[in-house]
């Protein structure tokens, strides 16, 4: 019986961690399984140059590919099929050779998967549609908007449809390997490789931790970029409607209005993004006690501190400071 084979995708442009990162735990796997046959497929023969300049020498082209497959006896058929990530992958999807391919080969495949911006391969490809998936957090709207029909999660570090699999950004895609692993092979081996790449088994919390928290529209009247940038220094004052509206000399109920109209937020959004992207810089470069972080970032008490962590970072302050102090 041959081994499964795992198939990735690349083009010209990609992000070279997306593939070497589950390329790496796969091969892992496949030291402790008995083997697994990885392939880099590209559209053309030749060094695929990934976005920061190193070229990766593809295994297979896509005619190679179908060559293997047409003949019985040739070569292991698709079982993962994987598209990365990386700055070229919009040039990727116009590419209507290598998308049919992708769609073809995804169609023989037991498994579909994708790294990042991989997803909007999948995408291009009709594979989204009615379906559940994630990206990079700062490209889940784009996607979004560009397959209306895909529901898009922006917070998971992976996501499962049935046979199709889908990662956040970057390093995300270890994890989402990590994950197939479990599933073909149990938890014993994917420890074994966690402990091995000195990885979370399961990475707590989902994406959002990583995301910039001050992503708002910039807003067109001075009086309230005046009022944002009150915010981003006074974390700690106060920071109710009531006082922001008469910082910005509007009625409370107009401030609201406009607020949310010209940022996308409201007033009381926009302060806790404030105050928890606050909260981590202190505890990511100070030894400040979880009291004294939330007194001074505008919480109040460590139990509201607490609160706003685990709902919308889904981890504790302590255990974001202890993943992520410099101290």
């Amino acid at each position: 019986m041959s081994s499964p084979r795992i198939v990735f995708a690349v083009f010209p442009g990609f992000q070279i961690l997306d593939l070497t990162g589950p390329h790496e735990v796969f091969t892992q796997a496949g030291r402790l399984t008995g083997g697994i046959t990885i392939d880099t497929v590209a559209a053309a023969p030749g060094p695929v140059p990934a976005s920061g300049g190193i070229a990766v020498s593809p295994t297979l082209t896509i005619d190679e590919l179908d060559d293997h497959n047409a003949t019985d006896g040739a070569g292991a058929p698709v079982d993962t099929l994987i598209a990365v990530g990386g700055t070229g992958v919009h040039r990727a999807c116009e590419d209507r050779r290598f998308v049919d391919w992708f769609a073809r080969t995804a169609g023989r495949a037991r498994r579909t998967a994708s790294v990042c911006s991989g997803a909007f391969l999948l995408g291009a490809a009709g594979l989204l549609d009615g379906r559940r998936a994630v990206t990079h957090w700062s490209r889940c709207a784009q996607l979004a908007e560009r397959y209306p029909l895909a529901t898009v999660d922006p917070d998971p570090i992976f996501v499962r449809d049935g046979e199709l699999w889908t990662s956040a950004g970057i390093t995300a895609g270890m994890d989402l390997a990590l994950a197939m692993t479990e599933a073909d092979h149990g938890p014993e081996v994917s420890r074994a490789i966690a402990r091995q790449l000195v990885m979370f088994v399961q990475r707590p919390g989902g994406q959002a931790q990583f995301s910039a928290q001050l992503a708002a529209q910039r807003p067109e009247r001075a009086p309230l970029r005046e009022v944002l940038d009150w915010i981003a220094d006074h974390p700690g004052e106060d920071l109710a409607v009531p006082a922001l509206a008469a910082r910005s000399a509007m009625s409370e109920r107009n401030f609201t209005r406009v607020f949310r109209a010209e940022t996308g937020r409201t007033p009381g959004a926009y302060v806790e993004s404030v105050r928890i992207e606050a909260a981590r810089r202190l505890l990511e470069t100070t030894a400040a006690t979880l009291d004294s972080v939330a007194h001074s970032c505008g919480f109040g008490t460590v139990e509201t501190l607490h609160r706003s962590f685990r709902r919308t970072l889904r981890v504790t302050p302590g255990e974001y400071r202890r993943r992520f102090s410099a101290r």
